[in-house]
């Protein structure tokens, strides 16, 4: 009996993940659809968590695009999230009991002026409820069980932290706000300040940085409670949500339509990474694994191709290249 099966495909599919859906979840449906579509089995991975009560990019990698997941693990984030003030709960975010409450709202003047204090290099306690293992158990688990979790504190990275309202795609945003913000224009130093029930930032972080702590941190120092209660990530590594699709369009893919319109080759993991052109035999060597000696280029990671075919990644230095990271895919005239 002949094979009908579709090739299994090598590449990423970048999801616009809808509230409620798991990451998990999110990559069996990427499973299904393909084998519903027809293909070949091939791996599927994600390249990293995003809480089911969180949306957006979900970049999920299929076949040798999972070599690149570890790396997409380590890229830094960009999240649009919205703080409420004047409740903590104790998941941080709209699925918990509210544990702390006051009356107290900041003024728009303060929220702006204390963002400054959130970036660069901080520290930060990760959420009780969070997948962090404590002894071997996850903290959720230990949560929900009633256990008094303590975590240790980590250092994270805030590169930027912006009102949503400031915010700009690919720009620096200078966040020196004036301390008239929130007060009539023009300013009228009598006038009452505009108290803010709630905002709506957005951080470019390091791997590790929990958003959920991040707001609760901010509404501690302007003298408040406040839990998430909205959160989506607008870019992870070098996917954004521009490129993403809706859990509708994926499962297209199980119906029929073609995979190719939705789905990015293998390097556009790999886009802040040069290019390293090999000859055939310099390709066959790095695919055995050898070192390649009498490189020109300077030391550093590259992507090496023969033609348009991923090779591997490799690591030049003084000289010489080693594979870092293999891809077994098919020269095209094969």
């Amino acid at each position: 009996m002949t094979d009908t099966k579709k090739p299994a495909p090598n590449g990423w599919i970048i999801l616009d993940k809808p509230r409620e859906l798991g990451s998990t979840q999110a990559v069996a449906a990427v499973k299904r659809n393909l084998r519903e579509g027809g293909y070949a089995k091939a791996k599927v991975g994600h390249g990293g968590t995003l809480d089911p009560l969180a949306e957006g990019v979900l970049p999920i990698a299929l076949g040798e695009a999972t070599k690149l997941a570890g790396r997409m693990l380590d890229a830094s984030k960009i999240y649009e999230f919205t703080v409420q003030f004047g409740e903590e709960t104790d998941t941080l975010d709209t699925e918990g009991e509210v544990v702390k409450r006051t009356d107290r709202r900041p003024p728009m003047a303060a929220v702006a002026a204390v963002l400054d204090h959130f970036t660069g290099e901080i520290e930060q306690v990760p959420p009780a409820y969070s997948a962090i293992k404590i002894d071997g158990e996850r903290a959720y688990d230990r949560a929900r069980a009633g256990e008094d979790v303590e975590i240790k504190t980590r250092r994270v990275t805030v590169h930027s932290l912006d009102m949503a309202s400031t915010y700009e795609a690919g720009q620096e945003v200078d966040s020196a706000f004036s301390t008239t913000r929130g007060r009539p224009d023009p300013y009228d130093p009598s006038a009452p300040l505009e108290l803010a029930e709630s905002v709506t930032l957005i951080a470019h972080v390091s791997k590790g940085t929990y958003i959920r702590s991040l707001a609760r941190d901010i509404a501690h120092a302007l003298g408040t409670y406040g839990h998430v209660t909205y959160l989506r990530r607008i870019k992870a590594g070098p996917f954004r949500e521009e490129q993403a699709i809706s859990l509708d369009k994926l499962n297209e893919i199980g119906k029929g339509a073609p995979l190719q319109d939705l789905l990015l080759p293998l390097e556009a993991g790999l886009d802040d990474i040069p290019a390293l052109s090999l000859d055939p035999d310099s390709a066959q060597a790095a695919r055995q694994g050898r070192v390649l000696s009498g490189m020109p280029q300077s030391d550093g990671l590259y992507f090496a191709k023969l033609g348009d075919v991923p090779v591997a990644l490799m690591e030049v230095s003084g000289g010489t290249a080693k594979v870092v990271r293999g891809f077994n895919l098919p020269d095209v005239a094969e």
